[in-house]
Formats: structure tokens, sequence, C-alpha cells
């Protein structure tokens, strides 16, 4: 393709100032033009750390990991390619050039990141998560033809891609539903390994308790079945 594209990393955070520091610092800075976090109204430092490491600050105060990267999306309007990555430090930043190449040279509109493939830190995924990551693969395989092994955040989408979805699903099934609209919608997707680490510092929102590993699980169970009855797929 030809041209330069423009490259934007989105962070959504919420009370990650132990993290996002190093999160920052790994950003390699020559292939991503613009790094935006985009918070949840967190109650620490993490704000103040991430505008002294260089990141534009978006904030969006209505609790969601889905409201946080939506926001980050909207403000990303002059780039071309979105990255998405959390902002706990369990994502290989390092590793964001991968996951843009097979798209910035016209190969593939949608990048992801498995976790399940790739090298994992001892502790760093709960044996539910692994699972939960398969079994929605087969569903999906089932459904639309598409192999999925992972529901992970690590992600490059083309913008204009993204805006296509129509994507309504603004808490922990955002990711879920992202990949099952990319798959209806007929994107070119493609999955490759990555490492994946401890959380450098606090709790995950997910699995660090029982009721946020239940929310989640309610709501990424919700947004299967209400996307997987939505008609045909293409």
């Amino acid at each position: 393709m030809g041209g330069h594209l423009r490259v934007a990393a989105i962070i959504p955070t919420l009370d990650e100032e132990a993290a996002i520091g190093a999160v920052l610092a790994a950003i390699p800075r020559g292939v991503v033009d613009r790094v935006i976090v985009a918070d949840s109204g967190s109650a620490d430092r993490t704000v103040e750390r991430a505008r002294a490491a260089g990141a534009e600050i978006v904030t969006e105060l209505r609790r969601g990991y889905g409201r946080a990267c939506r926001a980050g999306a909207i403000a990303a309007d002059d780039c071309d390619i979105l990255v998405f990555l959390d902002g706990d430090g369990s994502d290989p930043a390092e590793r964001i050039p991968a996951l843009l190449e097979p798209i910035a040279d016209g190969r593939y509109d949608f990048v992801i990141g498995s976790r399940t493939r790739g090298r994992r830190e001892p502790g760093s995924m709960s044996a539910h998560q692994i699972v939960a990551g398969h079994a929605v693969g087969v569903v999906l395989r089932l459904r639309y033809g598409v192999g999925y092994t992972d529901m992970g955040p690590f992600r490059a989408i083309r913008r204009q891609a993204l805006c296509r979805l129509g994507m309504r699903e603004m808490t922990f099934g955002w990711n879920l539903e992202m990949q099952m609209r990319a798959a209806r919608t007929g994107l070119r997707i493609l999955e490759i390994p990555v490492e994946h680490r401890r959380r450098i510092g606090g709790a995950s929102k997910v699995s660090g308790s029982l009721s946020g590993t239940l929310r989640a699980s309610l709501r990424i169970g919700a947004t299967l079945t209400r996307i997987a009855c939505e008609g045909h797929p293409r």
C-alpha cells in the first residue's frame, strides 16, 4: 500500500499506575504515531504517569472496557490502523510491529495476538480463560468458519473496518463482539502467537475476583448469544 499509514495505540485503563509507565515505554514510537490512554476514571495516578510519559489522555467516566476502547478509537480519527492493548503490562507492546505488518502491506484487515498460541508466563492466564478461549473458538468456527483460539486484548484493525462493524458492546464483551462481527463482515483475519506476562501490579478487573469473573463471564456469554442470533453471516 502506498503512503504512510498512521497508527494509534489505544490503551484502556482503570487504576494501572504501577504498570502504565512501563507499558508506554515499551511502545515502539517509530511505528506508532499516537499513543492514547483511554482512562475510565482512575482513582490513582494512572493519568498523571501516562501524561508524564507522553501519552494523550482521553477520559471516559462511564465505566466499561468497551466504552474506553470506543472513546480511544473515536479520538484517533486521523489514524488508519488502531492497535489495542491492556495497560497492566501483560501484553508485549514491543510486538506491535508484528501486528501492524500484515495490515500495512495490504494482506489483512484485522490481526489478533493469541496468548494461548504464544509463550505464557506462569500465572499470567487462568485455566478457565484458556478453556473459554478455545470453547468460544469452536463455536465461532462452526458459525462463521473462522478459527480463533483466544479473545485477547492485543489486536490491530483498520480503523475504517472497525467503523463498519457497528460495535454495541461497551463492557467485557467488546473483544468478542469485534471478532464475531469481523467474521460476519468478511474481514481478512489473521491470528498470530504472542507472549503473555503476569500483570505488573494491582488486581485484574476480570480474573482478580470471583465477582469480576462472574460479571465478565455473563457479559461474554450474552454477547456470544446475541450476535450469533443476528441473522445469517455473510
